[in-house]
């Protein structure tokens, strides 16, 4: 049974990845996520494909496609083809009979009737054969169709045998006539004809399969110019990150005016870095700018500039700035610059990497001796660490704007833009959606917004009420709810006694967040069941108290697997993965026992907005990552203790939990309340307050006196 978490479901990026994400917020600003810990399958079931040939009688036609251009031109040269096939063949003159010389001389001497004056007509005397046929041609110049025609070949004929033809013919009265002098025009025309539709080929097909990045063009740059009327998003369209619009405002106003600032001394910042998460609205920001800035705005990708052959980066990086110098003043927008802008040096030792010579184009163009001052680059990333620090400093990229994920203000705003374009019932609360959302960027902000649109439209309501955007919060998080498919009724029950646990092991502790809702509904990739946590605000720091708490919840699903059955399933593999990813954390980054000391260990390096990183060769010795490894152990055989021995004590209110769970499948935060206040015994801690000081609770604190307090004892 799987625990994952809302930020590993929205972004994609490793499943499981909320608690590790959320525990270097100081450093590492990610969002404090909802926890989702759910059961899943040893492995998902893969997707059935729908039967073919099976339509929905509603379902609407697609348009037929008109045919394009390309295939236009196609048909007419085959039609074309076929036109002349059939015209060369309807005339195509019949093949002659072929005699010799010698044989057309002695019949012309003798008194064959086959050579008689009645039977050739129209002989001419051509070079290299003389051709005659039976029937002299009719009234319009054409021979009649039962005409036989006679060719005689002479490779070279001497005037001896030519003064004997000719006396042969006049004797037999028979008309000649030589063929005219052929003109080398014609056939001078064929062949220019010919050459200029071969070469009129060769340029469309270039055109059809190189584009702009075809052979004759390899160092032309691939950036598109965008007029001001082209763009139509401003900054109105910009929700949830003020502080980076303020920024940009700078900027475009320094374009519009900028006597004002040059009175003063100032100059226009040369570059400005947007950095921050995905999702979180960087692009969207280089568009506003396009639409604001009443200047030519080129749009590009960094992996426009990257290419197989030495040196087509870097001429693709002058031409583009040679283009918005003739346009100056101009902004050049290269989205995703880690592509481009990574550190110099990890090609092979002295070699001339093409990455590396298009960075430094990049780098004498933004800051050079014949640098354009009149051209500002905006640039994006996620990717921060990974960019050179020449390209990093000032003089190239003066700004450094962060882009980070939005507070509860900013996604109320932001849903405030998106809700705009949907019918939205007037029961919609944005500022209650808001809350329900944390760490939500504005991708999955828009992504919600669309999902319950959707939903209304399934149902055939005229407007979108807060249910579709609850359940759409829910088809975001957790993925699609799978209700046609059967789960065998024993991995039933212990699904449900697994959420149970996780639910119970987090309200009975403080500092965790809030038990949201249950369910065994599948949802997602082979999930059979979640139990959702949401943060009561936004956070920026997390103690140690609650992170070891969260190892005892995650622990929670299989501690009572562990109770009812006697033994536990696959399917908590990633709840043990994320708790001893967590414990690790604990030891390794966060300097939380007192064994190690407050010592750095972790030899990965975590990339700031990705949550991923690489790991660095060992700097440690064996008998220090043999005391890491045992600490680990150590704080996760005390969280499962806390576990086991909280389960054990309220296991009437986990029996009861989970008979009412299998009853309605979907438990929400209210219905759990009434279950545990009917086995309320005695005082009781509400989740987030403290028991006590929060002072290396995990290292001093015994798991008794942890699950007396939890108990109100």
């Amino acid at each position: 049974m799987k625990s994952l978490d809302v930020e590993a479901w929205l972004t994609g990026l490793r499943a499981g990845a909320y608690i590790a994400e959320e525990l270097l917020i100081p450093v590492v600003p990610t969002r404090p996520a909802a926890q989702l810990t759910m059961s899943n399958s040893a492995s998902p079931p893969p997707a059935s494909p729908p039967p073919s040939g099976s339509k929905s009688p509603d379902s609407p036609k697609r348009p037929e496609k008109s045919p394009s251009s390309g295939n236009v031109f196609w048909y007419l040269m085959l039609g074309f083809v076929f036109a002349a096939l059939a015209y060369s063949w309807s005339t195509r003159p019949k093949t002659p009979t072929t005699i010799s010389f010698s044989e057309f001389l002695e019949g012309l001497k003798g008194d064959d009737p086959k050579y008689s004056k009645l039977n050739v007509h129209e002989l001419v005397i051509d070079r290299g054969y003389i051709t005659f046929q039976s029937e002299a041609n009719g009234p319009d110049g054409e021979p009649s169709k039962s005409a036989k025609h006679w060719q005689v070949p002479i490779e070279k004929l001497f005037e001896a045998d030519q003064g004997r033809l000719l006396s042969l013919l006049e004797s037999k009265d028979i008309r000649h006539s030589y063929s005219k002098p052929i003109s080398p025009w014609p056939e001078l025309m064929v062949y220019t004809a010919f050459l200029v539709l071969f070469l009129v080929f060769f340029l469309f097909m270039l055109r059809r399969l190189g584009g702009p990045g075809a052979a004759m063009s390899f160092s032309r740059s691939r950036g598109k110019l965008f007029a001001q009327e082209d763009v139509k998003v401003t900054f109105s369209d910009v929700a949830g990150i003020d502080e980076a619009v303020e920024e940009l405002k700078e900027v475009v106003e320094f374009l519009r005016t900028p006597q004002k600032y040059q009175a003063l001394g100032g100059r226009i910042p040369r570059g400005v870095l947007l950095v921050g998460p995905p999702g979180t609205g960087k692009t969207l920001l280089a568009k506003a700018v396009a639409g604001e800035a009443g200047v030519p705005f080129f749009s590009l990708s960094g992996s426009d500039f990257v290419e197989m052959f030495v040196g087509v980066g870097a001429a693709r990086v002058r031409d583009m700035f040679q283009q918005a110098a003739t346009r100056s003043p101009a902004i050049i927008f290269i989205d995703e610059l880690d592509a481009l802008g990574k550190v110099r040096g990890s090609g092979m030792p002295g070699g001339h990497d093409e990455r590396d010579q298009t960075l430094n184009a990049l780098l004498v163009e933004m800051d050079g001796f014949s640098s354009d001052q009149s051209v500002i680059v905006m640039a994006a990333t996620n990717r921060p660490e990974t960019l050179d620090p020449a390209l990093l400093r000032p003089g190239r990229f003066d700004r450094h704007v962060l882009v980070d994920r939005p507070d509860i203000r900013g996604r109320e705003a932001i849903l405030k833009v998106h809700a705009k374009k949907v019918k939205c019932d007037d029961s919609v609360d944005l500022l209650r959606l808001a809350k329900l959302t944390p760490g939500f960027v504005g991708a999955d902000l828009a992504n919600l917004v669309n999902e319950a649109a959707l939903l209304a439209a399934r149902a055939d309501k005229k407007f979108v009420t807060m249910h579709e955007f609850e359940e759409g919060i829910d088809r975001v998080v957790a993925g699609l709810e799978k209700q046609t498919r059967i789960i065998p009724e024993d991995e039933k029950i212990r699904v449900a006694y697994h959420e149970c646990g996780h639910a119970l092991v987090a309200c009975s502790l403080p500092h965790t967040d809030p038990v949201h809702k249950i369910s065994i509904i599948p949802r997602g990739l082979g999930a059979l069941g979640y139990t959702m946590q949401r943060p009561e605000g936004d956070r920026s720091l997390v103690t140690q108290s609650e992170l070891h708490h969260r190892i005892c919840v995650l622990l929670g699903g299989i501690a009572a697997e562990q109770i009812i059955f006697k033994e536990t399933s696959t399917g908590a593999q990633n709840d043990l993965q994320r708790a001893t990813d967590t414990a690790r954390r604990m030891v390794t980054e966060f300097g939380m026992s007192q064994k190690l000391g407050r010592v750095y260990y972790s030899e990965a390096r975590r990339s700031p907005f990705l949550g991923s990183g690489t790991t660095s060769d060992a700097v440690h010795s064996e008998d220090t990552v043999r005391e890491i490894d045992l600490e680990v152990r150590r704080l996760i055989d005390e969280s499962a203790t806390i576990a086991l021995d909280i389960l054990n004590e309220r296991r009437d209110v986990l029996e009861h939990m989970t008979k009412e769970l299998l009853e309605i499948e979907v438990m929400d935060a209210d219905h759990l309340k009434r279950i545990l206040d009917e086995h309320k015994t005695g005082p009781q801690l509400v989740p987030g307050t403290f028991a006590q000081p929060a002072s290396d609770v995990a290292n001093e604190t015994p798991p008794s006196m942890l699950r007396d307090a939890a108990e109100g004892h």
